[in-house]
């Protein structure tokens, strides 16, 4: 295999085992996104000196002995919405075209501390607002396993990781942003527990839904990062103390014992033949691996999406007043008056989707509509909270497709609508706060990647990762890589 093929822990094993230097890794990685990134589009900056200079120093701690985390001197990539000090952060958009941070985001801190090198900022829809990376103001990202095909969205990552284009990466998941394209894409993506992971320098679309997690190549790694990432954040408001777990300690092929629901609404004729039966496949595989699996009825789920679109707008409309053309951001550079100034910096630093989910969040918060919708919505997130907790008193784990389909075609699927009725299989999870992960469990007849979705109790990341490591070690969908 190249290199570009292994997983983080293999890249770590020949690095510490001096069968590779970080240098020749950093330069390798980057080559190939000289190659290979004109085809995908799924970085929007590239830091090649910085990167080197970086790999130069890791390289010397691990000399000395160092530098000891599994991460050191392993390439990774961040999703342009996450704060990096010094370095450009767009979030795909025109308003955040020239916006150099002046700190960094708590993620990124980290991961620095374990000694990782930040090769780029990962191309995204602009203010992670859609569901295939092509609402980007800069370009649309493209999926290697076919280039006619979407990436998923509304971030790159999972295109870079599966095209070999970075070691890992991390972004933001709003409502299935990362597990989305993981699943298109044939990697492992995972929305950890909301609060698990600092938010702090992540810039905000819908506050209570985002969290940070990791795309990776396989469960183990995504085990990895995790462990770095996690932990309580005095700066985030929404951090919450758990302690710290091992989550590499879950990485063990038992799951013998473990109950999983699988709810009729989520194998439903919107569902294509062929991923229904990879995930009714897999489920066979998890029987015959000694959980119990058993259908059950999640009937508030079919509201899941309607509810999603109004509380995400909502807060994204809140959240984006800041870019008015007067503090920093893009300003129009004709105007009248201050009003002509807001109005014309909106109008021409934001792209079509973002101005309508603004428009749909102004709205809902409306005098007259804010009972009527905005209300209502967070009503319905109290009882899907409810029926999820209901659900875990009898199941260990929830699955079913990540997505019901594989791939659009580029410009396939209609962009009139605001309301995308796949994402009512991952934004579940978002509203109610869960784990969730994606995994691959098969391809359909084009060669496509199918995802399998697995949503656990909160703070409970290690039974996901037990029951998705053990699915890994019984298949080899995880090992198949995109030829670009």
């Amino acid at each position: 295999m190249e290199l570009c093929d292994l997983t983080v822990h293999q890249l770590s094993d020949l690095i510490k085992n001096k069968k590779i230097g970080v240098v020749e890794l950093t330069k390798t990685v980057i080559d190939r996104i000289k190659k290979a990134d004109e085809k995908i589009a799924s970085y929007i900056t590239v830091l090649e000196e910085d990167a080197i200079k970086q790999s130069e120093k890791i390289q010397d701690k691990i000399n000395k002995k160092n530098a000891n985390s599994p991460l050191a001197g392993i390439p990774m990539a961040l999703a342009d919405n996450i704060c990096t000090k010094g370095i450009k952060t767009t979030c795909a958009s025109k308003m955040l075209e020239n916006f150099i941070p002046p700190y960094s985001a708590t993620v990124y801190d980290s991961l620095l501390s374990e000694d990782v090198v930040l090769i780029g900022k990962l191309n995204m829809d602009e203010f992670s607002m859609g569901s295939l990376t092509e609402n980007s103001y800069y370009k649309p990202c493209k999926n290697p396993w076919n280039t006619d095909r979407v990436a998923g969205g509304s971030n790159g990552g999972g295109a870079a990781v599966a095209a070999g284009l970075t070691g890992f990466a991390l972004a933001s998941d709003t409502g299935g942003s990362i597990r989305q394209p993981a699943s298109f894409c044939g990697v492992v993506a995972l929305k950890p527990t909301y609060g698990l992971v600092s938010r702090y320098g992540l810039i905000a679309s819908a506050s209570s839904l985002e969290q940070i997690g990791p795309i990776t190549k396989d469960v183990t790694d995504c085990a990895l990062v995790l462990n770095a990432i996690q932990g309580h954040d005095k700066r985030d408001s929404t951090s919450i103390k758990v302690g710290y777990t091992d989550y590499t300690s879950a990485l063990v092929d038992d799951i013998k014992g473990m109950v999983i629901g699988i709810p009729k609404e989520y194998i439903t004729q919107e569902v294509e033949p062929e991923v229904k039966n990879a995930v009714l496949n897999a489920v066979k595989i998890l029987t015959n691996l000694g959980a119990k699996c058993e259908e059950f009825s999640l009937p508030i789920a079919k509201y899941a999406a309607l509810a999603y679109y109004i509380i995400s707008s909502a807060e994204a409309s809140s959240n984006l007043a800041r870019y008015d053309g007067v503090k920093y951001g893009y300003r129009a550079k004709e105007y009248r008056d201050l009003l002509d100034l807001y109005i014309k910096s909106r109008s021409e630093g934001f792209g079509k989707e973002v101005k309508k989910r603004i428009i749909l969040g102004t709205f809902v918060l409306s005098s007259g509509y804010y009972d009527k919708y905005y209300k209502k919505a967070l009503k319905v997130r109290t009882l899907i909270n409810e029926a999820f907790i209901k659900a875990f008193n009898k199941y260990d784990a929830i699955i079913g497709p990540t997505v019901p389909r594989t791939a659009y075609k580029t410009g396939e699927k209609p962009k009139e609508s605001i309301i995308n009725i796949d994402d009512m299989y991952t934004v579940s999870a978002n509203i109610a706060g869960l784990p969730s992960m994606s995994i691959p469990c098969g391809m359909d007849k084009n060669g496509l990647p199918i995802g399998l979705q697995l949503v656990g109790k909160p703070f409970r990341e290690s039974n996901l990762l037990k029951l998705a490591y053990t699915f890994e070690q019984n298949t080899d969908f995880h090992k198949r890589r995109a030829r670009i």
